[in-house]
């Protein structure tokens, strides 16, 4: 029987973590959601959250109050998610839930730092700094031969408008290292309350420069040769079409258990691209987080 390395055993476990925080990244959306929608939706109105009656409403002050002046949340979870994009293999890995509100125009969660710039009558400007964790061709054998893709930081805008339970949004993001790509999407999300319940749904595409596509489609006659896969060529354009889902449940004035799955539907030289085993890439994620 071969026995595995230490090296080998810590390069599947840091591969594994890295896939994770690469496909939470994208899907922590479907966290932040009914979590910063809580707070507005719950003030006043319809379906407003009555506070228990064991609640000791002298120690813990108002039900809304409380929701209202939430900033932290921090959690666990599980996600079921491809082994890299493209791919028709799956992993089940352990994320955790990390975001913060510092005040009224500034969040961090585990993608980034957002600064929200301006914002009146919905609409609102906001900048992002974050990371891109690249790929590692051991995060599946079918990469083998086709080497890393280095980490790099990423800076970013974000535009919304929002009315009542409806947001559409654009965004633009810039990689520096790594891919040193650009890519932006543009999308909506709706949400809605019913008494414990916050359902939310987000449809977003996402459009990809050269360097992007080359760098996670194409295929060097290099890696060609090293990999077995045919010499690809990937050009700029309409990468994927995201949609996602999720429902809260609030089983205190604290604790949230959050479902979420959707799919992510690769197009245009991303599907053609001979990396690609699949171009649907669905994912599901189960967690629970306490909000202070």
């Amino acid at each position: 029987m071969t026995q595995c390395q230490p090296s080998s055993l810590r390069a599947k476990v840091t591969s594994s973590a890295r896939r994770a925080v690469q496909i939470i990244m994208s899907a922590s959306a479907l966290i932040a959601l009914p979590v910063a929608t809580l707070a507005a939706d719950v003030e006043g109105g319809e379906g407003v959250l009555v506070p228990p009656p064991e609640v000791n409403a002298g120690r813990y002050g108002d039900f809304r109050d409380k929701l209202h002046n939430w900033e932290v949340t921090v959690g666990a979870g599980v996600i079921y998610m491809p082994e890299y994009e493209g791919s028709d293999k799956f992993d089940i890995n352990p994320f955790p839930i990390i975001s913060a509100e510092f005040g009224d125009r500034v969040s961090v969660d585990i993608t980034g730092v957002t600064v929200d710039l301006y914002e009146a009558n919905g609409f609102r400007a906001s900048v992002k700094g974050g990371y891109d964790l690249g790929r590692k061709e051991d995060d599946s054998d079918y990469l083998r031969g086709l080497g890393d893709i280095d980490a790099g930081g990423v800076i970013g805008g974000i535009v919304s408008y929002e009315v009542g339970p409806f947001e559409a949004y654009a965004k633009l993001d810039k990689t520096i290292g790594g891919s040193d790509g650009l890519t932006g999407a543009v999308g909506a999300k709706a949400s809605y309350q019913y008494e414990r319940f916050i359902f939310s749904a987000d449809v977003s595409g996402t459009w990809a420069d050269d360097k992007h596509m080359e760098s996670y489609f194409g295929v060097t006659g290099a890696q060609s040769a090293s990999s077995g896969l045919a010499q690809y060529d990937a050009k700029a354009g309409v990468k994927r079409v995201d949609v996602k889902g999720s429902i809260t449940y609030m089983m205190t004035e604290n604790w949230l258990v959050t479902g979420a799955a959707g799919a992510g539907f690769l197009m245009g030289d991303a599907k053609d691209s001979p990396i690609v085993k699949d171009d649907v890439q669905p994912f599901a994620m189960l967690g629970v987080s306490y909000r202070f």
